[in-house]
């Protein structure tokens, strides 16, 4: 599962997600992206998950970078737990997507390859995503 080796806090702010991302809104490195079209949290298990799913469909023909990772940690209080007594425990990480960015990007494949991958992938991710050709 992805998430980070050092941290320099263990718990963070929960923090706003409002806008639409300047940085990293382009395809860098191959033909094909993934682009979110909404804002949220995309945790270290999706990512993942869309991962596994885009190697499946590819058949591991071309090669494929992820664009983002899950710097930003989650906290949650256990079950039945009262109000009050501090923060919970570290549950996750998860990366902060906001609308714009470029998730996973794939070239050596054909268009129509590249679209059912990253259609498939999509689904697995908890941002609505579109497809995009350099």
């Amino acid at each position: 599962m992805l998430q980070p080796k050092k941290e320099k806090y263990r718990k963070q702010f929960r923090g706003k997600r409002r806008g639409i991302s300047t940085r990293g809104a382009d395809i860098a490195f191959g033909d094909f992206g993934l682009q979110a079209i909404s804002t949220g949290w995309v945790t270290g298990r999706q990512i993942e998950a869309a991962r596994k799913k885009i190697t499946f469909m590819t058949k591991r023909a071309g090669k494929y970078w992820i664009r983002v990772f899950p710097h930003k940690p989650i906290t949650k209080k256990p079950v039945g737990v009262k109000m009050g007594s501090g923060k919970g425990a570290v549950e996750e990480h998860v990366a902060v997507v906001k609308s714009g960015v470029v998730l996973f990007e794939l070239s050596g494949v054909t268009e129509d390859t590249a679209r059912i991958a990253f259609r498939k992938a999509g689904h697995k991710l908890s941002v609505k995503t579109t497809f995009l050709k350099k």
